[in-house]
This record gives C-alpha cells, structure tokens and sequence, in this order.
C-alpha cells in the first residue's frame, strides 16, 4: 500500500461499514476515553456524516453547543 495515496475518511467509512448504533456508539466513546490523539481524524469522519446528514436547525444546534462548550483560555500546545 502507498501511504501518499491512503483515504483516511474511506478507510475510515470501511472500517465503520454495516455498524449499528451500540458499535457507533462504542467506538466514540473508547476514541474519546483512551484520549489518543490518532483518534481524533475517526472522530472527525463521524462527525462529517452527522453534519452531512442533519438539517439546518440541527446543524445550528451543534454549533451552538461546540462553542457555549469551548474554553475562554486555554493553554497554549507546546
């Protein structure tokens, strides 16, 4: 396999595929639990489909709750 040609939200949405709703579930909370940041790029695939598939009153609804959710300050990555 050539890393320069990987589709990481393909290889993603593969992995996912044919998953219900407790297998969705689950996997958000490990990738939120263990922390790691090299589930963040997962998060992100997932979150794209929800927002993909949400309508406008919802998609303002996650806006809303992100940024009333997001630190005044926060420390500066090193």
């Amino acid at each position: 396999m050539n890393i320069a040609s990987l589709n990481l939200r393909q290889a993603i949405m593969y992995k996912m595929q044919g998953s219900d709703s407790g297998a969705v579930q689950e996997t958000i909370t490990d990738a939120i639990t263990s922390g790691q940041e090299k589930t963040l790029p997962g998060l992100g695939v997932l979150f794209e489909v929800l927002w993909q598939n949400s309508d406008t009153s919802a998609r303002q609804e996650m806006v809303e709750t992100i940024a009333s959710h997001l630190p005044a300050q926060a420390e500066k990555p090193i």
